[in-house]
């Protein structure tokens, strides 16, 4: 498996292309905008994309997923049922935001528990609500790698105070459902820079160790 961060709209949101080596087959994981920008990272890294995945229905991570994939004859997976709320909201709030935003219709809701593939690539997905209530995460164990949206950042936790956002929800789905795959998982976060569940563990001072102890 192989990653790359493409960061795309005013807000900087990372979108995250994933393949398999083996096949050549991959996903753009929240194409939320600057599609001409991201079909060239795609070409330019030789990948056939198989589908596109959504962690959750706020615009600046899916605003031009339709888009894309009304273009490209691409299914879409994700997010998990409960967003949506979010999703049909999404032209409304990309005017808001400065950013094209077009409702769709997921070809298949993702659920806790669930998996998706991308050529011979396994992604376990696990429902993380908190940030929105249809949040999900990709996880690949093989590779201790994870997605997470806009669950966790280096330093930080996701904002829950939007519409239907719920903080406690938010640090039971890290505490319960993220920290148990152990501390050397890599994750990318919805906005800046990578790290890993060990390195939030000790130093997050709003789900750090030291943290939840308090």
């Amino acid at each position: 498996m192989r990653a790359a961060i493409l960061p795309v709209t005013p807000l900087q949101q990372n979108c995250s292309l994933l393949w398999c080596t083996q096949t050549m087959k991959g996903a753009l994981i929240d194409p939320g905008g600057d599609l001409d920008r991201l079909k060239a990272s795609v070409a330019k890294a030789g990948v056939t994309l198989e589908k596109i995945l959504v962690t959750h229905g706020h615009v600046d991570h899916c605003g031009e997923a339709a888009l894309l994939a009304q273009e490209l004859d691409l299914p879409i997976e994700g997010p998990q049922e409960a967003d949506r709320f979010w999703i049909s909201r999404l032209k409304e709030d990309g005017t808001k935001y400065g950013i094209a935003g077009t409702c769709f219709e997921p070809d298949r809701w993702l659920q806790d528990g669930d998996t998706v593939t991308l050529g011979a690539l396994t992604l376990d997905v696990i429902h993380c609500p908190g940030h929105t209530p249809g949040h999900i995460v990709f996880y690949h164990a093989p590779s201790q790698f994870a997605v997470v949206g806009d669950v966790l950042f280096k330093g930080s936790i996701g904002r829950t105070d939007f519409p239907m956002g719920n903080h406690q929800d938010l640090l039971d789905a890290i505490t319960r459902k993220l920290w148990p795959l152990g501390d050397d998982v890599t994750f990318i976060p919805g906005h800046g820079p990578v790290s890993t569940f060990g390195q939030e563990r000790r130093t997050n001072p709003f789900v750090g160790d030291a943290a939840m102890a308090g």
